[in-house]
């Protein structure tokens, strides 16, 4: 029974306007943050994916360019076939695999180089096409 003098009932809980949260707004407000908290690391996420990819895309290049400056630099007539070998950069070991081949000038070959992550030779990173020039031929 409530008495009509007080604000309180029966359990002494007292009536009127109550003041802060209900647990109803707290826990919508903390999934909110939850959510925006996920998207946030997800896409720190992918910018880090994204910097690593394109370090050891960069490094790769750098190994397929140093095998076309070592064939040119070595001024001799490659033999046609394919080649492989690795080569480190930045402490990654790369895998590369060239292909010479003849052209139809017959001073000319074609080399194409190919370049592969050590742990993963399936998922090319760099290919890079040259042509060195017969140094017996040339003018």
């Amino acid at each position: 029974m409530v008495n009509k003098g007080s604000l309180t009932d029966n359990l002494g809980l007292r009536w009127g306007r109550q003041r802060g949260f209900t647990l109803f707004e707290v826990m919508v407000a903390l999934a909110i943050v939850a959510i925006a908290l996920t998207a946030a690391m997800r896409a720190a996420n992918l910018g880090t994916d994204s910097a690593i990819e394109l370090k050891t895309r960069t490094l790769a290049s750098w190994v397929a360019q140093n095998r076309l400056a070592e064939q040119t630099t070595l001024g001799d007539w490659p033999v046609t076939g394919t080649y492989t070998g690795t080569e480190a950069q930045a402490g990654i070991v790369f895998v590369w695999q060239e292909q010479v081949s003849a052209t139809p000038s017959p001073i000319f070959r074609k080399i194409e180089i190919n370049v592969f992550n050590q742990n993963d030779i399936q998922h090319r990173l760099n290919r890079l096409i040259g042509y060195l020039i017969n140094p017996g031929m040339s003018g």
